[in-house]
């Protein structure tokens, strides 16, 4: 019996046929390398438009928060008008109001200017704008993605009136600054 056996498993291993395999093939791992690869080209596109939709979103809410700062900082101080800057309506901790620095945004989107790494994938600005000499009477507030068509697409701008508008950014963009550039972007609904 033992002698039968030992004949079976001799013959075995001349035809090429094992009795345990272990491990996978070749051809069995490239497969699963393959949907893999597939999967991730279907899913990252959209996690990228998903994170453009976010970033966006963060920046409207940024220009809607920089508006309410605006108009308290013309409300505290009169005779100064709207801030010049972004700057001067933010304020490093612990932060003291004053005309300079009013402590009404968080600082990390008070310093999210140009030359800066930006906030949610965008930099920001807020310029006084002064028609008579003496103080700001109007403002523009905008904001510009870092890193066109990978942190953003578009542009957000408001004024004085409140009303949040947007328009199709491009590379290289800088937030506006004028009345009339902004007033020029298509409005939210």
């Amino acid at each position: 019996m033992q002698r039968t056996w030992l004949i079976m498993c001799l013959a075995r291993k001349k035809s090429g046929v094992r009795e345990h395999s272990t491990g996978f093939s070749l051809i069995e791992l490239l497969i699963v390398v393959a949907i893999i690869l597939i999967i991730a080209a279907i899913a990252i596109p959209n996690l990228l438009r998903s994170r453009i939709a976010a970033n966006e979103a963060s920046a409207g809410s940024a220009i809607r928060s920089i508006n309410s700062a605006e108009f308290a900082y013309n409300e505290a101080y009169p005779t100064n008008g709207y801030a010049a800057a972004l700057v001067n309506l933010g304020g490093a901790s612990p932060c003291t109001p004053s005309a300079v620095a009013a402590c009404l945004i968080d600082n990390v989107l008070a310093t999210a200017i140009v030359g800066s790494n930006g906030k949610s994938g965008y930099v920001f600005a807020a310029t006084g704008l002064i028609p008579n000499g003496v103080t700001n009477l109007s403002f523009v507030s905008a904001t510009s993605p870092t890193a066109y068509n990978q942190t953003g697409v578009r542009d957000f701008c408001s004024t004085e009136d409140g009303v949040i508008r947007f328009d199709a950014g491009a590379a290289g963009n800088l937030p506006v600054n004028t009345l009339a550039a902004c007033r020029a972007f298509t409005t939210m609904q």
